[in-house]
C-alpha cells in the first residue's frame, strides 16, 4: 500500500504556496511505484492539497485495510514546521492556520497513526522543512539474498526525511534524486537503507542545494520497529 500526500496550495494567505511542486512530486512518485515496483494501482492513494481531516481519514482507512503481511509507504511533501519552545513539529495541510497552529498534524499524532497500522513494514518518506523532527535520535522473496531475507523478516518502522531541524529548498533536490535513483535502480530487491545511501551524498554535494541540508534515515521511535527494513521489489 502507499499513501502519497502533496500539499502545494494553502488557504491561509500568510503561508507561501509551493508553486505546484509537492503535488507534481506526489504524482511522479505514485506513477513510479505503480509502473516499476510492486504496487497495485488500487492500493495507491494520492491526496493533492488535502485538508487535515482528509489526511486523518486516510490514516484510519489504512488501519482498517493494512494487515500484518502488508507493506506500506507513506509520503508527505509540503510545508512543515517546528516550534523550538514547545519542541513540537508538524505537517501543514492545505487548511493549516499559521497564527494559531490550527489544522496541523503533529508529529506525535503521525507516530501514533503509524503505530496503529498493523503492517509488516512501514516506510515514511517526508520532504518538508524540519521533517527530521519526527525522528528521535508482497511478492515472494525466495530468490532474494540471505541479507535481504534477514532485513525483511523483522518488522520495520523507518523514515527517510529530506532534512533534520532545518528548512529545505522549495524546489526539492531531495525529490530530484529520490525519483532519479528509483527510476535508475536495477536491483530486483532494493532496501530503504540502500536507497538512502544512493541519495545522501548527491543531495549534500548538489551545488543547487543548501549545504546545511542533510537527509536522515532512522527508525521512528515508539512505533514497534524491530530492526528490519522496507524492501522495494522491482517489476521484471
Amino acid at each position: 500500500y502507499a499513501l502519497i500526500i502533496g500539499v502545494s496550495d494553502y488557504k491561509d494567505e500568510s503561508i507561501v504556496d509551493l508553486n505546484g511542486e509537492p503535488t507534481k512530486d506526489a504524482d511522479a512518485l505514485s506513477q513510479l511505484l505503480i509502473s516499476k515496483y510492486h504496487f497495485s494501482r488500487q492500493n495507491v492513494t494520492v491526496l493533492k492539497n488535502p485538508t487535515e481531516n482528509q489526511i486523518i481519514k486516510e490514516f484510519y482507512n489504512l488501519r482498517k485495510k493494512v494487515g500484518k503481511n502488508d507493506n506500506l509507504v507513506i509520503f508527505y511533501a509540503g510545508h512543515g514546521n517546528y516550534d523550538e519552545s514547545s519542541e513540537k513539529g508538524y505537517w501543514m495541510p492545505s487548511d493549516a492556520e499559521m497564527e494559531f497552529e490550527g489544522n496541523v498534524i503533529l508529529n506525535t499524532s503521525i507516530v501514533s497513526y503509524i503505530k496503529s497500522i498493523n503492517s509488516k513494514h512501514t516506510l515514511l518518506i517526508a520532504d518538508a522543512c524540519f521533517s527530521g523532527s519526527i525522528l528521535t535520535r508482497t511478492r515472494s522473496l525466495s530468490n532474494a539474498s540471505n541479507a535481504v531475507k534477514a532485513k525483511y523478516a523483522l518488522t520495520s518502522r523507518k523514515a527517510i526525511t529530506s532534512g533534520a531541524l532545518e528548512t529545505v529548498p522549495n524546489k526539492s533536490v531531495f525529490m530530484e534524486y529520490l525519483i532519479k535513483k528509483l527510476k535508475d535502480n536495477s536491483r530486483e530487491y532494493l532496501s530503504a537503507g540502500q536507497l538512502f545511501n544512493m541519495i545522501e551524498d548527491p543531495i549534500i554535494d548538489n551545488p543547487r542545494g543548501d549545504k546545511t541540508q542533510r537527509p536522515i534515515y532512522a527508525p521512528i521511535s515508539g512505533t514497534g520497529n524491530e530492526g528490519g527494513d522496507f524492501i522495494l521489489i522491482r517489476r521484471n
